[in-house]
């Protein structure tokens, strides 16, 4: 026979298997099959956030077992059969204060952290590199204003896949970064509004048209991390991936000088003549 304490044993196995859920599945980088949870995070950003998240999880947890037990200590204790003369209290001033008192600290236990993050994400940093996205039907445009380059990045069909890219997820061009730097990505729509969001970084904002918004990210471990867009933006919205390989310094300049031959803006191209014809 279930008595209460056994329901309320069941239910805190459940909740806490559900909370666990996340990390004993999720991925660093991309989703995979099975995965209930938040993928790992590799950014001070994203660490905040599965924190914060799993606060509320417990919390949420913690007050419907509470109140889970406090329904059934009432059904067995008060019911007609055990307790035959009710009871006509009309005030109690201790319970009164506490239901009152218990929201608040709980409301203020879930503010305190919240204002930080949100702090967190949106006091960008002094940035170390600044890329500039550019949401298109339906694929994305980088340009590295720094460095002089722009181009364009778009889903690899499943015919050019190769066995280890993620399928609706790899790009014919990725975003290369320096591992441990701070990147400040600026968004802006070309057409209508799109969202640029990589999950495992934390960061997620809309690329709007005619206004510019701006996230940063400090990866922090090396690797390739997606994204997608995640704004309903047309037919292909579901086909405009966004991928971030994380790379060390040495790699980063090595990929930055062949980008620059590969990838020059009109402008840059123009300076490398004008510098090449003087230098004659």
């Amino acid at each position: 026979m279930l008595t209460p304490k056994k329901l309320i044993g069941i239910f805190s196995l459940v909740a806490a298997l559900a909370a666990g859920a996340g990390v004993a599945f999720a991925a660093a980088g991309h989703p995979e099959p099975w995965q209930m949870g938040l993928q790992q995070a590799v950014t001070p950003v994203m660490e905040d956030i599965v924190w914060f998240h799993n606060f509320l999880v417990y919390l949420v947890v913690a007050i419907a077992v509470f109140v889970l037990a406090l329904l059934i200590y009432v059904c067995i204790r008060f019911n007609a059969k055990a307790n035959p003369v009710p009871s006509r209290t009309t005030h109690n001033t201790l319970i009164e204060v506490a239901w009152t008192v218990i929201p608040v600290l709980i409301l203020v236990s879930i503010a305190v952290p919240s204002f930080r993050l949100l702090f967190l994400q949106l006091n960008v940093p002094a940035a170390d590199l600044t890329i500039k996205a550019t949401g298109k039907q339906w694929f994305w445009s980088y340009e590295y204003p720094d460095a002089k380059i722009a181009f364009d990045s778009v889903m690899v069909q499943d015919k050019d896949r190769k066995p280890d890219q993620p399928r609706l997820l790899a790009v014919d061009n990725e975003i290369v970064v320096p591992v441990n730097k701070v990147v400040r990505v600026q968004t802006i729509g070309a057409d209508v509004i799109h969202a640029f969001a990589v999950p495992s970084f934390g960061i997620k904002i809309d690329a709007i048209p005619g206004r510019l918004n701006e996230t940063w990210f400090k990866a922090e471990r090396e690797g390739i991390y997606y994204g997608q867009c995640s704004e309903l933006c047309g037919r292909d919205h579901a086909f405009m991936p966004i991928a971030v390989r994380v790379v060390n310094e040495q790699a980063y300049n090595a990929w930055l000088a062949d980008a620059k031959k590969k990838f020059a803006t009109d402008d840059s191209r123009r300076t490398n003549v004008a510098s090449a014809e003087a230098g004659r």
